[in-house]
C-alpha cells in the first residue's frame, strides 16, 4: 500500500512539474502584437459605427473589371468551336472544353485555356490541350495556339475597320 502511494505521488510530481515547465518563470508573457492589436483600443473593441451586423445586408459593390482580352476570348471560341464547352468563366478568363474530335481528323482532343491578362499577347494566352492517349506534343499545342492568336489578330483588324 505504501508502495503504490509512492508511485503515485512520483507520478502526480512528474506531470506537475511538466505542467509547470509549460508557463513562463518570472514575469508573465506580454501578448504578441498583431494586425489587430491596437494601443488604444486593447481589447480590440469594433469603433466604426458603420460596420453593424446589419451592414452585411446593405448595397453591394455590383461593379466588376473583367480583365481578359476580348480579342483572344472570341477566337478561342471560335477556333475550338469542335470541342463542347464545359464550362466557361469570362472573369478569371477559364474554358474548359470536353473531348471532340476536329474537322477531318481522328483524335479526340481536349483543352482548357486561361488568358490572364487583358494586352493581345501570346503571354496572355495559355492553352492545355489533351487527348484520350495523354499530352499531346508541344508542336500540336503551339499550332492551336498560333490558330487562337491569328485569328484574335484579325478579329482586332476588323474591329478597327468600323
Amino acid at each position: 500500500m505504501g508502495r503504490m502511494k509512492a508511485q503515485n505521488f512520483a507520478v502526480l510530481a512528474l506531470a506537475l512539474g511538466g505542467l509547470a515547465a509549460c508557463g513562463s518563470i518570472g514575469s508573465p508573457a506580454q501578448p504578441l502584437a498583431d494586425q489587430y492589436t491596437n494601443a488604444n483600443n486593447p481589447n480590440v473593441i469594433e469603433t466604426n459605427p458603420e460596420n453593424t451586423i446589419w451592414s452585411i445586408f446593405g448595397k453591394k459593390n455590383t461593379e466588376s473589371v473583367v480583365l481578359v482580352n476580348k480579342y483572344l476570348w472570341s477566337a478561342s471560341l471560335e477556333v475550338l468551336n469542335f470541342l463542347p464547352i464545359q464550362s466557361v468563366d469570362p472573369f478569371t478568363g477559364v474554358i474548359v472544353t470536353g473531348y471532340g474530335t476536329p474537322p477531318g481528323g481522328g483524335r479526340a482532343y481536349r483543352a482548357t485555356v486561361l488568358i490572364d491578362d487583358p494586352a493581345l499577347d501570346a503571354r496572355s494566352l495559355n492553352v492545355a490541350l489533351q487527348s484520350r492517349g495523354g499530352a499531346v506534343t508541344a508542336s500540336t499545342s503551339r499550332a492551336v495556339e498560333d490558330a487562337i492568336l491569328s485569328r484574335a489578330r484579325e478579329l482586332r483588324i476588323a474591329d478597327n475597320k468600323l
